[in-house]
Order: structure tokens, then C-alpha cells, then sequence
């Protein structure tokens, strides 16, 4: 206890960090921003609060179709995929020998890294939810006006026509940096005018590159949650304005997690099945819990108890972890813990988690793990080397996941207490890669020489 005692006095929901300490050991370690992996408890328990179904996902699937003519027409680098917004897999087994001899770890199967650091538009897993609900808000616009039905050709969207009704409307959205890439590309090539509310640790080349597009940026001096807060108030003054939020929205969490099925599609081209004896284990960075949350969704729906999600923050922000642990989710942030929320993963720099993401996938996550900087971008600059892959800083948090899980004692004790001891040697891991093709070569290469002067 002698770590926490210049902290003891400080209540953090009616308990003193002692008593939380002794309630989660664990937190002596996460308030002096130690790398800890935490399996969750609470993985496969009964979950009441879970509110979406399987359906729903379907129903954003069939809404991407509709829209793919027009996604393939007004953006061509999505016509290969005839307009559909996907990344592909791939092994990475030059990094794998690097990962496995440094870190004294063996892996049974290929190490697979899913690229969503390339996906089309806007370069980052945002572009998954953040394009899907502003489509959605498009739909709406357009069928309550009677400009579009469901049976008709969704190219009309990219017409004078569309694009002079939805200038009398208004998106807005508080980020960090890619989700507001992602709102902001696709909300000004449908002719709305838009507005990203954006933290003091977005990067300036995402604020140059939306401004560059006619995106309104407004800055603050504070972080992620500042930024929601003020966007939110803006759309509560104006019924023209649609709020993405971040923290709640139920469309970007839809659109996340229409990830699922197309990942199993590929995985069965590549030959690999999920089923009982081989098992998935899927390693995400994490933010407020959004993109992540809703790929956890999207898996368990395609392969139920075969596959395992795990959670990666930096260690001055864990907030998806904290809200976990305690179960107060956004009741708390990391500057009650003492923590700075300070950290170069400038995408995972979030102090307060989404209490909505977070009890709709409770029962579903098998745990979280956190990564300092330094070892970012340590794995940034093997990572280059080795596969000549480039991604920012916060895209790399998910490959330490593999690593905790065989290395650590807790992750061991996970894998022994769900039966999967005899089943490693067949299992896959994936690392899910959620930004980095965007980044101008010139800041990439300023990660890249910061990762190249770090021993670790």
C-alpha cells in the first residue's frame, strides 16, 4: 500500500483509493500507469441492458449496400470493392518472429493484422461507424423529404439536387481526431455543412486535412470529453444539427459492428474456421469504447463463445478499464485515479468511457490491457521494418495484446479458466490495426525516428 498513500484522503465515489485498492488489487499498479492485463470477470454472465439484436446489425448491412453504388461513384478508390468500405487481413509473420523472440512468447498460427489503418476514405476504423450514420442521417433527410426510397438508385445522392437540401442541415461531432476525419469527409461530399469539435490532442494534420475539405473546425485547449460536452450543446440549439455522439450513439456502434460478418467471409477464403477447437483472439485499441465495442458485438454474434476480445488503452488512459473494473463506467474518468490522460495514442486519449458501450458488451469482453507510449512506438518502428507497414502510434496498442495473453500470469489464468489450455495450438490471434494510411509521410516519419531511438 506504501505506493498509494500520498493518495489515501482522495474519495473517488464514496471510497478513499485505499479502499479501492483493496476492493482491485490491480489498481495499485493502473494509478502509477504500470502495464497490467485484467481479464474481465464478468465475461459471459447474463446481460439485461443489452437492448440490440442481431437484426440490427443486418439492418446496417443491407443500408451500406443500398449506398454502395454511391460510395463506388463519388469515391474511386472504394470501386474494387464495388463501394463497399472494407480492409483486408494479413499475415504478419516477420513481425511475429521479431514479437516472439523479444518478447520470449511462441505462437502455434500465423499472427493476423486487420487493416483497418487502410481502409478507404478516411484511413481508420472510423471509417466504419462515422460514415455509416452519416449515410443513416442522409437516408432519413432524404425519405422525409420524399427525394429517395429504399428500392431506388442510390447514386442520386450525388446530384445538385441532394446536395442543396442537405446544405440546410448540419452535422456535428466531438473527437479526437479520426472519427471526426470520417464525419467530416463523408458529411461535406453529401453537401452538409459540418462541424468537428476537436480535443488538444487531435494531430494538426487531421484539423488542416478537414479544413482543407470546408469542415468547420473549432479547438479546444481541453480533451476528448470537453469536445463532446460543446458539440453537444451546439445541436441542442439547432433542430437542423445532428449530433454524432460519440459516447452514445447506438448508428456508429451499428456500423462498427458490421465488421463481423465480412471478417468471417474473409477468414473462410483464408482457410480458417472459429469453432470450439480454434478459437479467436481478437486484440483492439480503445478509446471511449465505440469502434471497439461494436466489432466485439458484430464477433459474438458471427462466433459466440470462440472468440475473445481484449481491450487496449495507453496506460495514462484507461478509461474503458477503469469503468469495467468498478463498474461506475463513465461515473469516473482517469484524473480521479490520478492519471494524466496525457499520451501520444492520440485516438485512445479519453478519460471517460461510454457507459452505453460498455454495459452493452459487458458479458461480452474478455478483458483489457494497458501499453505505455515508449512501446507503441517501439512496435511501430519493428512493425516498419519488418513488414514495411506504417501505422500512427495509437494502431499499434493491439499488438502487446498476444503477448500479455501468453506471457502474463493473469493472462495464463484466463486461458486456463475457460478451458482453452489444449486449444492454443490451434487458436488465431488478430490484431486489429485502426489507423495510419492517412498520416502525411513526413509525421510518419517523426514516429518512425522516435521509435528507432527506444530500447525496448
Amino acid at each position: 500500500m506504501e505506493r498509494i498513500d500520498v493518495m489515501v484522503s482522495k474519495l473517488i465515489a464514496d471510497k478513499t483509493m485505499e479502499q479501492w485498492v483493496k476492493q482491485h488489487p490491480i489498481l495499485e499498479e493502473i494509478v502509477y500507469a504500470d502495464e497490467v492485463f485484467w481479464p474481465n470477470p464478468a465475461y459471459r454472465m447474463e446481460n439485461s441492458k443489452n437492448t440490440l439484436t442481431n437484426a440490427d446489425i443486418d439492418d446496417a448491412a443491407e443500408r451500406l449496400k443500398r449506398f454502395a453504388p454511391y460510395i463506388a461513384k463519388v469515391f474511386p478508390e472504394t470501386m474494387e470493392t464495388e463501394g463497399i468500405i472494407e480492409s483486408p487481413i494479413k499475415p504478419i509473420r516477420s513481425m511475429q518472429r521479431v514479437m516472439e523472440q523479444k518478447y520470449d512468447v511462441a505462437f502455434q498460427k500465423d499472427l493476423l493484422l486487420k487493416c483497418d489503418s487502410h481502409l478507404p476514405i478516411s484511413g481508420s476504423i472510423k471509417a466504419r461507424g462515422g460514415i455509416y450514420e452519416v449515410l443513416k442521417h442522409a437516408e432519413e433527410v432524404a425519405s422525409k423529404h420524399h427525394y429517395i426510397s429504399v428500392d431506388q438508385n442510390y447514386t442520386q445522392f450525388d446530384s445538385d439536387t441532394f446536395r442543396t437540401l442537405f446544405s440546410n442541415y448540419e452535422i456535428s461531432v466531438g473527437s479526437t481526431g479520426n472519427l471526426g476525419l470520417s464525419i467530416g469527409i463523408m458529411s461535406a461530399q453529401l453537401g452538409f455543412k459540418v462541424t468537428v469539435h476537436m480535443s488538444a490532442d487531435a494531430k494538426q494534420w487531421k484539423k488542416d486535412l478537414l479544413r482543407s475539405k470546408g469542415v468547420q473546425v473549432i479547438e479546444y485547449e481541453s480533451d476528448y470529453s470537453k469536445a463532446v460536452i460543446e458539440g453537444r450543446k451546439q445541436a441542442e440549439n439547432n433542430p437542423r444539427c445532428h449530433f454524432i455522439d460519440d459516447e452514445n450513439s447506438r448508428n456508429l456502434f451499428l456500423g462498427y459492428a458490421v465488421a463481423a460478418s465480412r471478417l468471417k467471409e474473409q477468414l473462410h477464403v483464408m482457410d480458417i474456421e472459429v469453432n470450439a477447437d480454434q478459437p479467436l483472439f481478437v486484440y483492439l485499441p480503445c478509446g471511449v469504447g465505440g469502434g471497439p465495442g461494436g466489432v466485439t458485438f458484430g464477433l459474438h454474434a458471427e462466433f459466440g463463445e470462440h472468440v475473445h476480445c481484449f481491450f487496449a488503452e495507453p496506460t495514462n488512459s484507461p478509461c474503458f478499464l477503469l469503468g469495467q473494473l468498478t463498474g461506475l463506467q463513465d461515473k469516473i474518468s482517469v484524473q480521479d485515479f490520478g492519471l494524466s490522460n496525457q499520451t501520444d495514442a492520440d485516438g485512445l486519449a479519453v478519460g471517460r468511457t461510454s457507459s452505453f458501450v460498455g454495459e452493452t458488451i459487458r458479458h461480452l469482453l474478455s478483458g483489457c490491457y494497458t501499453i505505455q507510449d515508449a512501446r507503441l512506438y517501439a512496435l511501430l518502428r519493428d512493425l516498419a521494418d519488418t513488414e514495411d507497414i506504417f501505422l500512427e502510434p495509437s494502431a499499434l496498442a493491439g499488438f502487446y495484446g498476444p503477448v500479455q495473453l501468453m506471457s502474463q500470469q493473469s493472462g495464463r489464468n484466463y486461458i486456463k479458466k475457460h478451458n482453452l489450455t489444449d486449444k492454443m495450438k490451434q487458436a488465431h490471434h488478430l490484431i486489429w490495426a485502426t489507423g495510419g494510411n492517412m498520416v502525411p509521410q513526413e509525421v510518419m516519419q517523426g514516429y518512425y525516428k522516435k521509435g528507432k531511438n527506444i530500447n525496448i
